[in-house]
């Protein structure tokens, strides 16, 4: 049975005003819907709730501010759908457009951080091991719990503001260190080393990893030497769009992994899976919904959002051609700031690539209405996601062949010596 603080039944009662009391009884009764015995302080909040999808939640979110509601921890907010860093336009029509700009008004009165990223971790919000958060998003939320080592539950729309408010969290799920211990053993380490340092193999081993899992903690076997920050930000965002993955470990390189019998809690595995050659080609086909065509109608990258370190890469593969196609480059303020004082963000655009900033362009209308269009992206969460929120079908490729393919203006394949 739940069992609240004096503070946290005077919070609910509206010692802190009528939004406040509203947040605490939003985390409350979902506590007792999970089982919850009590609520734990957070340390910071990351909101994915601020995306319109609907008056309702704009309607929510005016309510909170009208209780007076303010966010008692650090909470930065995940992408909105609108832009107002400018670049790319977006298809909204007005009355959608003016409720979307209402809600991330709302959610900036209640002292959220406008960060607008699905990556805030790149922009400076890292939680310290160990502590306890409410992050929403799903790329985010695997990324705190396995690289960071943080403690979250895969946060919803409005229960991740109310956490916020509250300051609170149920305990439960990933919050406990005894969930927290990997079942599933995934050995990646008789896979050639060429392909386990390749970044195209990241969202492949993400879409196999979420398939196979679902929810269930997984640790993953030789990848050791291997992995990159952005390989790993792939590999999760892959593994939570393909499935319900919260958390995974890599065995020698994630912060409760420093070794795999730790991640294992010194107990055998549940279940093993050796990960083969075959199975990663055939997760791999699957990842195109395009089908045998050499057509390409537009390409979109960064989902989570672009690094610097990737805008770098982009810049480099790119040199100084133009693109017969666009080429979307989705990514945050914090990257963009920086690209605009050293004159690479005009230099980019000059060349055809459009960025995408504060959004996303599966999550709003901002790629054009084209009949049986084709979208070339090397993200496996972009992969997932795409066919049904754009309707565009989805050919998967390196980073490299996105560049190639956009100059080009057709699908353009790199030899893979992966056997």
């Amino acid at each position: 049975m739940l069992q609240l603080t004096d503070e946290e039944r005077a919070m609910a009662s509206g010692a802190r005003g009528g939004g406040s009391a509203m947040a605490l009884r939003i985390v409350a009764e979902a506590a007792r819907l999970m089982g919850a015995r009590r609520l734990i302080p957070v340390a910071s909040a990351h909101i994915d709730g601020a995306l319109y999808h609907g008056d309702s939640g704009t309607l929510f979110a005016e309510k909170l501010v009208e209780g007076g509601a303010r966010v008692a921890v650090r909470a930065t907010l995940n992408v909105g759908s609108l832009a107002p860093a400018g670049c790319a336009a977006i298809r909204l029509a007005a009355h959608q457009r003016d409720m979307a700009a209402r809600m991330m008004r709302a959610y900036e009165a209640m002292g959220c951080e406008p960060s607008w990223t699905c990556a805030p971790y790149q922009a400076g919000h890292r939680p310290a091991q160990g502590s306890d958060v409410a992050w929403g998003e799903s790329n985010a939320v695997v990324f705190c719990n396995s690289v960071l080592g943080a403690r979250t539950n895969r946060y919803g729309d409005f229960l991740d503001i109310a956490c916020a408010i509250a300051g609170r969290a149920p305990d439960y799920g990933l919050h406990r260190a005894e969930n927290r211990v990997a079942e599933l053993l995934l050995d990646v380490g008789g896979l050639s080393k060429e392909l386990r340092r390749s970044d195209v193999f990241y969202p492949v081993l993400g879409t196999f990893l979420g398939r196979a899992a679902g929810s269930t903690v997984v640790v993953i076997e030789g990848l050791q030497d291997c992995t990159t920050e952005d390989r790993l930000k792939a590999l999760g965002a892959a593994a939570a769009s393909a499935g319900g993955v919260g958390l995974f470990h890599v065995a020698g390189v994630t912060p409760e992994a420093p070794d795999l019998a730790t991640a294992l809690g010194h107990r055998p595995p549940k279940q093993r899976i050796v990960l083969t050659h075959r199975e990663v080609q055939a997760t791999l086909a699957r990842l195109s919904t395009a089908g045998a065509t050499n057509r390409i109608d537009a390409v979109a990258i960064g989902s989570p959002h672009l690094s610097l370190m990737e805008i770098s890469e982009l810049e480099s593969l790119l040199g100084d051609r133009t693109l017969v196609r666009p080429l979307y480059a989705n990514t945050g303020r914090h990257v963009l700031q920086p690209l605009e004082a050293q004159g690479r963000r005009k230099r980019l655009e000059a060349a055809g690539v459009i960025f995408v900033v504060d959004t996303c362009v599966v999550v709003t209308p901002i790629l054009p209405e084209i009949e049986g269009a084709v979208l070339m992206t090397n993200s496996g969460k972009f992969a997932q996601y795409a066919p049904g929120n754009t309707g565009y079908a989805v050919t998967y490729g390196s980073l490299s062949e996105c560049v190639e393919s956009a100059v080009a203006g057709r699908l353009v394949r790199e030899p893979r010596t992966w056997s």
